[in-house]
């Protein structure tokens, strides 16, 4: 039997299937595999859709057989292929490095309702990604967030609760403007499928609606994507989540927001409003750079580790912004590659702070010195997916923002000012990761730690984002072209 057409629906059904199922195998080294397994599944089927659909192609699939716009429809393209591979490839690496840390950070009796919470985040994330409909993006967007309050709060932390109720009102502000916007939509349109609301929104004459519906849904979407300056939700969240929900989250949680904000935006309004996209430029690209440079600064005097590579994420999500601003294909394509290139670096660098935390209970960057004496290889991770961080060449993070200093000398008299930008953040970005350098590698250590390293198990994940690093830095052609292809899918619709 072909599954190639139901691989759509299989990508939420996995890990939303596989969610109470997991909460029944109470022996909590079951409940782990079987988790496991449901990512790793999960990220096969993401593959699998991106390479059908890397040539521009796209997979549809109607929910119960009824076609759109009556019915529930999901589909596939090269942008909704990249970011799943993103969501489903975060979860799979975190998830397989996972049960060193999460059996010292959660009790064993609440493992199996903490796993299941991280498959109804996957499933919804996922979901999200794959949606063609308004209001089921809504409906994903909302049992992701149910599930991630869990997970953040699921440690042995008690200052996640705070950080979890920050998360909660800003999240559930953004999915109530959300709503709102397409609530205006669905009243100008009688449509909640992306697609026919586009071609609905020409034949109508009060566009008054509309206009408020895109200022509902892009301010609904950048607080839930931790745009600048709607951000203060994220440091808190990352800082004080058990580590590995870190490394899920940071590497995709934000970008699926993104990704709702720029298809919406380019699906929806950008060939239907006059002058959209000068206004879509004006609003988000001065929050773009004001991101970049503010979070980066904020990053180069952090004490703690976590935070400072929370700073660092709003930073990276100004990039990701800003080449969406340009509106060009050369900017939406280094806009989705950073998206990829990000995931990875800041992945890996929670990963490996994971690995720490195995001997360093405080990871405040003075209680982390000499680190790199009594774990060589999960410092030299690190190091290695900092330098993507920084974009040094030969790494995935140095392929993007040159994409992205090529995509800002096509904006006029802007050019020099936004590439001096990029380079002044990144050498920015140099100064905070070799902050972390100079102390893993050179400080005197505060108090000997006990010997080893990190358990194998999170160790070789760990090296293989750090690798995955280096290789898609040599050999950056498969999420190129899933890139390239999907600024071409966004760009046709535009005026």
């Amino acid at each position: 039997m072909d599954l190639t057409p139901h691989l759509p629906a299989l990508q939420v059904i996995v890990p939303m299937l596989s969610a109470p199922l997991v909460l029944l195998l109470k022996p909590r080294g079951l409940a782990w595999a079987g988790a496991t397994a449901a990512s790793v599944l999960s990220f096969a089927i993401a593959l699998n859709m991106a390479l059908i659909v890397v040539d521009g192609g796209r997979l549809h699939y109607d929910m119960g057989g009824w076609a759109a716009p009556y019915g529930i429809e999901l589909s596939v393209g090269a942008f909704s292929a990249l970011v799943l591979l993103i969501v489903t490839g975060a979860a799979a690496a975190a998830m397989i490095a996972a049960r060193p840390s999460i059996d010292r950070q959660i009790e064993a009796g609440r493992q199996p309702l903490f796993y299941s919470a991280w498959l109804l985040a996957l499933a919804g994330l996922a979901g999200i990604a794959v949606s063609a409909d308004a209001f089921n993006i809504f409906v994903f967007m909302e049992i992701s967030s149910l599930a991630s309050y869990i997970l953040i709060a699921g440690g042995p932390d008690r200052r996640a609760l705070p950080a979890v109720f920050k998360y909660l009102i800003m999240g559930t502000i953004g999915a109530t403007f959300y709503l709102i916007g397409v609530g205006l939509v669905y009243m100008m349109t009688g449509t909640l499928n992306l697609a026919d609301m586009e071609a609905r929104i020409v034949n109508v004459t009060d566009i008054n609606p509309i206009l408020v519906a895109a200022g509902f849904i892009t301010i609904g979407l950048a607080l839930k994507a931790a745009v600048f300056p709607l951000h203060v939700w994220l440091p808190n969240a990352y800082t004080h989540a058990p580590h590995m929900v870190t490394v899920f989250l940071a590497a995709c949680a934000t970008k699926v927001a993104i990704y709702v904000l720029i298809r919406f935006d380019f699906f929806v309004f950008q060939a239907n409003l006059e002058n959209h996209s000068l206004q879509f430029s004006l609003f988000l690209m001065p929050l773009a750079l004001m991101g970049i440079l503010v979070a980066s600064a904020v990053a180069m005097f952090e004490g703690h580790i976590k935070r400072l590579l929370a700073m660092s994420s709003v930073a990276q999500i100004g990039y990701i912004i800003l080449g969406a601003s340009f509106i060009t294909e050369a900017g939406l394509t280094a806009a989705a590659a950073h998206m990829f290139n990000h995931a990875l670096a800041k992945g890996g660098l929670f990963l490996a702070i994971a690995g720490l935390a195995c001997h360093y209970r405080d990871l405040r960057l003075d209680q982390l010195a000499g680190a790199a004496r009594s774990m060589p290889w999960t410092a030299a991770a690190l190091v290695i997916c900092g330098f993507s961080l920084i974009g040094v060449p030969g790494t995935a993070g140095f392929i993007s923002k040159w994409l992205l200093i090529d995509a800002a000398m096509d904006e006029g008299g802007l050019a020099w000012l936004l590439v001096a930008i990029i380079i002044i953040s990144s050498l920015m970005a140099l100064a905070y990761i070799w902050r972390i350098v100079e102390t893993l590698y050179f400080r005197p250590a505060v108090e000997e730690p006990a010997p080893g390293e990190a358990p194998l198990q999170l160790l070789l994940v760990t090296w293989l984002v750090a690798l995955a690093n280096i290789f898609f830095g040599l050999f950056p052609q498969f999420p190129l072209a899933l890139a390239s292809a999907a600024a071409q899918l966004l760009m046709r619709h535009t005026l």
